[in-house]
């Protein structure tokens, strides 16, 4: 059994390619970074450290590497003839090998199960996402695409801090992590992957990692860096940062139970097991590789304006969320291309504009006016309601 993972980095590495390579699949790494690529391809195996309860060293071999970039026919050819196809990658990169995988798949032989494709990305139904893109590159009949490969959404979860300096390729992971997977497109076909999570409806798995996890986790991060705290843990070691992740995910956990029929105790215990992993004092998190990226993580079906939406349309003022919300757009970070871009747009934009912009959010939508009043405070010039 063959898969191709496009991403080689930590997460591909420390998460998906350990999964994938647990199961029993030889793992073809596919990268553009040419320096990874060229220390996988000469390194016949890895470790990932597992810390926290129960820690643990795996070692994984069995794999090739592959540079996407410079050896693009290459990967074609390994795909067309492997089993799964996953990335993790970032979903604004997946229309980017959406038309390697659509080649691939176009020169796949008819008598091959179909292609099993899935992105393990930190977005709702990347997956889908990725398919659209897939079938505008495909060059041929729509039914060889549909014959000849299935695409399923997943929801992943793992924490993947910054890697400590000389660990190579070996990667620091905490213990837990969740790959749930819609079984539904694989009509009883469904690749055997131990630890995996098979369910029929993906949707409320989805958003209760997205609107617990990585709400969470962000909050905790840009309530840390506004309080000049380091790392993830000693943010969530102090009382009152602690105290407004958890009015954060209290505001979530009322949407989750009302919208997805969660039992109120089965989304407590969830949440209690979350913040559990945020106090990990073996995981070297930074506040600010955790924040990074703010104009995504503030866009519209993000961790913080999906929910706080949601919750505005019932009538609920989502007090906690604007807060984190205003946080988030007080983070700043040197090398992040994404704090430049919003800091662009708040100093250019009227507040209504700038919210439009930002969050995604229209003039008459319920939570326009109150994030108008945040990005307000953050507008030079623009400081009247």
């Amino acid at each position: 059994m063959k898969a191709v993972h496009f991403g080689a980095g930590n997460i591909g590495r420390g998460f998906v390619g350990l999964l994938l390579h647990e199961a029993g699949y030889e793992v073809v790494f596919a990268d553009v970074a040419d320096a990874l690529i060229d220390q996988l391809a000469s390194t016949p195996s890895y470790e990932v450290h597992e810390v926290g309860e129960k820690p643990t060293i795996k070692t994984v071999d069995n794999y090739r590497a592959l540079n996407s970039r410079s050896q693009e026919q290459d990967v074609i050819v390994e795909i067309s003839t492997a089993d799964i196809v996953t990335t993790a990658v970032g979903p604004n990169v997946l229309k980017f090998l959406a038309p390697v995988i659509a080649q691939a798949i176009a020169l796949r032989s008819d008598d091959l199960r179909p292609l099993q494709v899935m992105a393990c990305e930190n977005a709702i139904n990347a997956t889908d996402t990725l398919r659209r893109e897939v079938e505008q590159a495909f060059d041929g009949p729509a039914s060889d695409l549909t014959a000849r490969a299935v695409f399923a959404n997943t929801a992943v979860d793992r924490i993947v801090p910054n890697q400590a300096a000389g660990q190579g390729l070996d990667v620091t992971v905490e213990t837990f992590f969740e790959w749930v997977i819609d079984r539904t497109p694989f009509e009883g076909n469904a690749p055997d992957i131990p630890g995996a999570t098979y369910v029929d409806d993906l949707a409320p798995y989805i958003e209760r990692k997205l609107f617990t996890v990585n709400t969470g986790h962000a909050s905790a991060a840009y309530f840390g860096y506004a309080a000049g705290v380091e790392k993830i843990a000693d943010a969530m070691a102090d009382d009152a940062i602690a105290a407004k992740v958890r009015a954060v995910l209290e505001e979530t956990k009322q949407l989750l139970v009302s919208k997805h029929g969660f039992e109120a105790a089965e989304q407590e215990a969830y949440v209690q097991k979350i913040l559990r992993r945020f106090e990990n004092q073996h995981l070297p998190d930074t506040v600010v590789r955790v924040g990074r990226a703010p104009l995504r993580k503030l866009s519209r079906k993000e961790r913080f304006v999906g929910p706080a939406a949601e919750l505005a349309e019932t009538g609920t003022h989502p007090a906690a969320l604007l807060e984190a919300m205003q946080a988030a757009l007080s983070f700043t970070a040197a090398d992040d291309p994404e704090v430049t871009a919003l800091a662009e747009i708040l100093a250019t934009q009227e507040p209504g504009e700038a919210t439009t912009s930002i969050t995604g959010l229209e003039a008459g939508h319920p939570l326009h006016a109150p994030v108008r009043e945040l990005i307000a405070q953050h507008s030079p010039g623009h400081h009247t309601a």
